[in-house]
């Protein structure tokens, strides 16, 4: 009948029904915020198991959380990679969302995420931050940052992406149980994104509005120091995932150099028969041998890259059995 309450069945279903998903919420003092994330966010996802990983907050965060209904779990290692890492380990899901503590990303998008995930076919739901032209929240630096970074991703992977440093996202089981991540800092969401790229995992973006953090509450993100070890993780997983391509540009590089310092020298042989110019010969010598062995090296870890990436291809099924 048309306008009938569901049964009992249907209200426990519908209680439930984002029982198979956890939100991760890593805070260090974010007391001022995190009471409204975890309310939020407990409205928006019925049934949802709400955990805030607390990394040492000087400060209520975890009172705080604790108070407004959400499982508080302590996170001793100081930086968000480690708690990343350590949320990843200890929780148990279907569907994973992770999110800041400070309110500036909107509970109100989760169901949409969500909704997105469960059609299928994506290991990665990324929430590409969006702020109005009168809204302050999302500073200038770091969204040209964020889009120089999330070029640059593009091109060297050959993946369309605009926003890799959102902390808003929605995560396979597959994922989460499968990837090692290394980053300690802020630069997790970019080794998140740059680990799914090189291993085929399926990202797709979603825009969400992005708003200001209210009065009182500071970011921990250092825009340059930070900003360094985005771009120092790029190029340390650029060198293990793609080393033939590293190796052979650093290679080509060395060539170049050689035949420039050597070029005197050869020009001075074919004339006279004489070297004259030892050092730079010595040098353009020396030079040729490192790009020769930087060419080897490219190849040979290309090799074991590829081994790798057939290994971890059948961790990815072993994976998906105990799903």
């Amino acid at each position: 009948m048309s306008g009938s309450k569901p049964g009992r069945e249907g209200q426990a279903s519908y209680a439930n029904r984002y029982g198979d998903v956890a939100v991760l919420i890593p805070c260090f003092n974010e007391e001022k915020t995190v009471g409204k994330v975890v309310t939020d966010f407990r409205g928006a996802l019925t049934g949802a198991n709400i955990l805030v990983f607390d990394n040492e907050s000087t400060d209520n965060t975890a009172a705080v959380a604790q108070m407004n209904g959400a499982t508080v779990i302590h996170a001793p290692r100081r930086g968000k990679g480690n708690v990343v890492k350590q949320m990843f380990e200890q929780v148990d899901a279907e569907v994973y969302i992770t999110v800041d503590g400070d309110d500036t990303y909107p509970a109100s998008a989760a169901q949409e995420l969500v909704a997105e995930f469960r059609k299928g076919g994506v290991d990665m739901i990324v929430g590409v931050r969006e702020s109005s032209v009168e809204d302050h929240s999302y500073r200038r630096f770091h969204r040209f940052g964020n889009r120089l970074v999330a070029s640059l991703i593009s091109r060297l992977f050959s993946i369309k992406l605009t926003d890799v440093m959102s902390g808003y996202r929605v995560l396979s089981k597959e994922f989460v149980k499968s990837v090692p991540l290394k980053s300690k800092g802020f630069e997790v969401e970019t080794e998140m994104t740059l680990q799914a790229a090189t291993k085929d995992f399926v990202i797709r973006e979603v825009p969400v509005q992005y708003g200001s953090r209210p009065e009182g509450s500071y970011s921990k993100l250092n825009t340059f120091s930070d900003g360094f070890l985005v771009l120092k993780a790029i190029l340390i997983i650029f060198k293990d995932y793609k080393p033939l391509i590293f190796f052979s540009s650093l290679s080509g590089v060395l060539v170049i150099i050689s035949a420039i310092a050597g070029s005197g020298a050869v020009a001075d042989y074919l004339k006279t028969g004489q070297v004259y110019r030892l050092p730079s010969a010595v040098l353009a010598t020396g030079t040729m041998i490192l790009a020769a062995l930087s060419l080897s090296i490219g190849l040979i870890l290309d090799t074991l890259s590829k081994y790798h990436n057939e290994n971890f291809q059948l961790l990815r099924r072993l994976v998906k059995k105990q799903q």
